[in-house]
C-alpha cells in the first residue's frame, strides 16, 4: 500500500516539481504568501485577491474574472510542466486523453492552493462586516463559476483535440501533425534520455476517478510513434498559449473601455501565467542553452533600452516637449533664483495676502490657517477629504475662509485639492453641498485596476498609443491610466490646466496650493504652482559668505518656454504622488532630463513648506493677523509604542537594515518636523498654534479586543487592519478611515477647532 501511494502518478509528479521545477513553484508560493497576508499587506496586495473590484465595485463579476484568471494560470502550469516533463512518463502516450489524464494527476498543488484560497476568502469576507452575509455566497459562486467555466472550455478543447496512441495511428496523421525538425529532434532526444531515467510509476488516477495500474512494458512501441502523441499534444498547447497571449494584447488596444479593465488581481495572475508559459517555452526549445540565451537577451535588451524607441519618456501632460529643453545646470538655477526674481515673487504673493485679508472686516486681525496633509495613496486622499469636510462644518464654515496655503504630498493633496475645488465651485453654485458623502465615495473609488491592466498590456511591452491634450500629442501609459480614472471617479472636477487656478488663488477665493515633488537628479524640490514661488527655494537674506545651496526650483520660471502654465493640474497632482512601479516617474523637458518622484520622499507631511512660507512672510503675518493656526492631517500615528525586539533569524538579519529604513522613515520625518515647528514657534513674534488629526487603528484594535491590558498589540494584526498604502481600498478600509474621525484623539482635535477664535 505504501509503494502504491509513494509511486502513484500524482505523488511522483509532486516530487518531480519539488526536485526540478522550483522556479515554477515560486509563483504558487508567492500567491500563497499573499493569501496568508504575509506578503504586501502594507500595500494592500492581499485585498486585491480577497476582495477584488470590477467596474468600481466588488461583485459576482469581479470574483468571476479572478476565477477565470486563476483557471488560466493553473492551465499554464499544467501545459508548461507537461511540455517539459510529459515525455518522462511514456505510458501517457498509450492511455486515453493523455493531457487530460496528466492534468488530473498534476492537481495536488493547484487543489491545495484553491482550498487555501477559499478558506482565506471566507475568513476575510466574514470579517468584512457585510450587512447581509448572503453576498459572500454570491462572491463565492462568482469565483467558482469563473473557474469551472474556464476549465470546462479548455478541457473541452483538449478533449476534442487530444488523441491517444491507438486513435492516432488508426489513420494517417503525419500530414496533420507535421512539425519542424528541430522540435521533433528535440522531443526524440528527450525520449531517448528518459528511457534511461528512473521515473517509476505504478498507478495513476483516471479521468473516471478510478485508480488504474500503469503498463510497464512499452518495448513494443517505437520512439517515433510515441513522439507523435506528444507532438500533437504540444501543438494544441501552443495554439492555446498563443490564443491567450493574443487575447491579452488585443484587450490592450481597447484598454480604456472600462469593461475590459480586469481586476488588478486578475491582471497580476495573467502576468504570472504568461511568465509560466515563457519559462516552459524557453526550457523546451533551448534546453541547456536556455539560461545562456536568456542572459544574452537580457544583456542585448539592456543595451538597447537607452535608445529612443525603448526609452521614451513618461511625459507631463500639457507641457510642450517640442521646444528646446531648458538648461538644467547651476548657471540657470542661479538665474531663476536671482534676488530680483525672488523679490518679485514675494511681492506678488504679498498682494495675494492683502486680497486674503480684505475678505474680513476692516480693522480686524484674522487668524491665518495653513493646512498640511500627508501622503499615503488613496487612504490619505479619503482621510484628508473627510477631515476637511468635518473641520469646515464644526468651524461654522470659517476654516477655508481663513486658509491661505495647503501643502503636503501624494494622496493627501489629491483629497485636499478636491475639497478646494468643491469650495471654489460652491461660491458660485449654492446647490453644491460640501459635506455630501458622495464625494467620499468618488475619491475612494478604485483607481488601481486600470493602472495594473495598462502595465500588463502596454507598459511592459511597447507604448504605441497616443492621445491629445490641449492640442499636443502624448504617449499613453499607466500615468495616463491613473489620471483618466481619477478624472472619471471625480466627475472631471480637477481636469483643468494649472493656470486656471491663477486668478482664484490671486483673488484669495481659494487657498494657495504648493505642490513640491522631489527631483531625483539632485534631491531638490520642484515647486509647482500657477505663479512663481521662487522664495520657497532659497532665502532672501543669503550672502556670498554663506554659500547657500538652493533647496527648490520654481516650476513656472524654469519651464516658461515649455508652456508651464498649460500643465494639466491632475498631472501636477500625479507628479507629487508618484509611487514606484505603480505610477511612473515623470521626465520633464530639460537637459539633462529632470526626473520627478513622490513628494513624500523629502517631506511626507508638508510641514517644511508650510513653515518656510511662515518664515518668508512672518513680518506681514505679524502686522496683519492675530497669529497662525497649523492644521495638520496625518495618515499615521504620531505617537506609537516601541516594538519589542526579539532575536532575529539569519534572513531577518539580512533584511532588517532595509526594513528599519522603510519603517522609520515616517518617524525620522516626524521628529525632524517637530524640531522645525518648535524652533519656529519660539522665534516668531505671533502665536503659532497647531491642531492635529491622525488616522489611527488603535481604536479599531481596542473595539475588536486585540489590545491587552497593558495596551500592547501584535504588529501583524495592526498591519492587516490598517488601511493599505494603495490606490484601491476595500469596504472595510473605507469604513475604518471614515469612522476614525470619531476616535478620542480626533474628537479632541475637533473640539479644539470648534472653540477656536478665527477672528479678533
Amino acid at each position: 500500500m505504501w509503494d502504491k501511494i509513494l509511486y502513484s502518478f500524482p505523488v511522483q509528479l509532486l516530487f518531480l516539481h519539488l526536485k526540478k521545477n522550483l522556479l515554477l513553484l515560486i509563483s504558487w508560493g508567492l500567491l500563497l504568501l499573499i493569501i496568508f497576508q504575509q506578503f504586501g499587506t502594507v500595500l494592500g496586495i492581499p485585498f486585491l485577491f480577497l476582495d477584488p473590484e470590477y467596474l468600481n465595485k466588488v461583485s459576482f463579476q469581479s470574483f468571476f474574472l479572478v476565477g477565470v484568471a486563476f483557471a488560466i494560470f493553473t492551465m499554464a502550469f499544467h501545459m508548461t510542466t507537461y511540455i517539459l516533463d510529459g515525455p518522462r512518463f511514456k505510458f501517457l502516450a498509450i492511455i486515453p486523453k493523455p493531457f487530460l489524464q496528466y492534468c488530473l494527476n498534476n492537481s495536488i498543488i493547484p487543489l491545495l492552493f484553491y482550498i487555501i484560497y477559499l478558506i482565506g476568502f471566507l475568513h476575510f469576507q466574514l470579517d468584512n462586516e457585510h450587512e447581509d452575509n448572503w453576498i459572500i455566497w454570491e462572491y463565492l459562486t462568482g469565483f467558482i463559476s469563473g473557474t469551472l467555466i474556464t476549465f470546462s472550455l479548455l478541457f473541452l478543447y483538449f478533449g476534442i483535440t487530444n488523441k491517444d496512441f491507438f486513435v492516432l495511428f488508426a489513420d494517417s496523421v503525419e500530414k496533420q501533425l507535421r512539425k519542424t525538425k528541430i522540435s521533433r529532434a528535440n522531443m526524440l532526444k528527450r525520449i531517448k534520455e528518459n528511457k534511461r531515467a528512473k521515473n517509476k510509476v505504478l498507478d495513476y488516477l483516471d479521468i473516471s476517478f478510478r485508480i488504474k495500474p500503469v503498463r510497464q512494458d512499452l518495448s513494443g512501441f517505437e520512439g517515433q510513434q510515441l513522439l507523435r502523441v506528444f507532438d500533437q499534444n504540444h501543438l494544441h498547447m501552443v495554439i492555446i498559449q498563443t490564443a491567450l497571449i493574443s487575447l491579452i494584447l488585443i484587450m490592450g488596444i481597447f484598454r480604456e473601455n472600462p469593461y475590459l479593465q480586469l481586476p488588478a488581481a486578475a491582471s497580476g495572475i495573467l502576468l504570472l501565467a504568461i511568465a509560466t508559459m515563457l519559462v516552459g517555452a524557453i526550457s523546451f526549445w533551448l534546453r541547456e542553452w536556455g539560461t545562456p540565451t536568456v542572459v544574452g537577451l537580457v544583456l542585448i535588451f539592456n543595451s538597447l533600452s537607452n535608445t529612443e524607441w525603448f526609452n521614451r519618456p513618461h511625459e507631463a501632460f500639457g507641457l510642450d516637449y517640442s521646444k528646446e529643453p531648458s538648461a538644467y545646470n547651476l548657471v540657470h538655477l542661479n538665474e531663476i533664483l536671482h534676488r530680483d526674481s525672488v523679490e518679485k515673487d514675494i511681492n506678488l504673493t504679498t498682494e495675494i495676502l492683502e486680497n486674503w485679508k480684505a475678505k474680513f472686516p476692516l480693522g480686524s486681525k484674522p487668524k491665518m490657517v495653513l493646512i498640511t496633509v500627508s501622503g499615503g495613496g488613496q487612504r490619505a486622499a479619503l482621510w484628508s477629504l473627510k477631515v476637511l469636510q468635518d473641520a469646515q462644518a464644526v468651524s461654522g464654515n470659517q476654516l477655508f475662509q481663513h486658509t491661505q496655503l495647503i501643502s503636503g504630498a501624494s494622496g493627501g493633496l489629491i483629497g485636499a485639492a478636491m475639497f478646494r475645488e468643491l469650495f471654489y465651485r460652491s461660491q458660485s453654485d449654492p446647490s453644491i453641498d460640501l459635506f455630501d458623502a458622495k464625494y467620499l465615495d468618488q475619491i475612494s473609488s478604485d483607481n488601481l485596476n486600470p493602472i495594473i491592466f495598462t502595465l500588463l498590456v502596454n507598459d511592459l511591452l511597447f507604448r504605441n498609443q497616443f492621445f491629445e491634450y490641449n492640442g499636443r500629442r502624448y504617449l499613453k501609459d499607466r500615468g495616463f491610466a491613473f489620471e483618466n480614472q481619477l478624472n472619471i471617479n471625480t466627475k472631471g472636477l480637477l481636469d483643468k490646466p494649472i493656470s486656471d487656478y491663477f486668478l482664484p488663488e490671486y483673488e484669495a477665493k481659494i487657498p494657495m496650493m504648493a505642490l513640491a515633488p522631489l527631483i531625483t537628479n539632485d534631491g531638490r524640490k520642484l515647486y509647482v504652482s500657477p505663479f512663481s514661488v521662487s522664495y520657497m527655494g532659497i532665502s532672501m537674506e543669503r550672502t556670498e559668505g554663506l554659500n547657500e545651496k538652493s533647496q527648490g526650483i520654481d516650476f513656472q520660471r524654469f519651464f516658461r518656454k515649455n508652456d508651464a502654465a498649460s500643465l494639466r493640474f491632475i498631472t501636477a497632482l500625479r507628479m507629487s504622488a508618484t509611487f514606484p512601479f505603480i505610477t511612473p516617474n515623470i521626465q520633464l523637458p530639460s537637459s539633462p532630463q529632470m526626473e520627478i518622484m513622490d513628494a513624500g520622499l523629502s517631506d511626507n507631511f508638508g510641514m517644511q513648506d508650510a513653515l518656510k512660507f511662515v518664515n518668508v512672510f512672518q513680518e506681514w503675518i505679524k502686522v496683519n493677523t492675530s497669529g497662525v493656526l497649523l492644521l495638520t492631517i496625518r495618515d499615521s500615528e504620531k505617537f506609537s509604542e516601541i516594538d519589542q525586539k526579539y532575536p532575529p533569524t539569519i534572513l531577518e538579519k539580512f533584511f532588517t537594515p532595509l526594513k528599519n529604513i522603510y519603517i522609520n522613515w515616517d518617524n525620522v520625518q516626524t521628529l525632524h518636523n517637530e524640531v522645525l515647528f518648535t524652533r519656529m514657534q519660539e522665534s516668531v513674534d505671533f502665536p503659532l498654534e497647531r491642531i492635529e488629526f491622525e488616522y489611527s487603528t488603535m481604536q479599531y484594535l481596542q473595539e475588536r479586543g486585540l489590545v491587552d491590558e497593558e495596551g500592547g498589540f501584535k504588529q501583524q494584526e495592526q498591519d492587516i487592519i490598517r488601511a493599505s498604502l494603495n490606490w484601491r481600498l476595500t469596504a472595510r478600509e473605507k469604513k475604518s478611515i471614515i469612522n476614525n474621525i470619531h476616535s478620542p484623539y480626533n474628537r479632541n482635535a475637533m473640539n479644539r477647532l470648534r472653540r477656536f477664535q478665527f477672528l479678533e
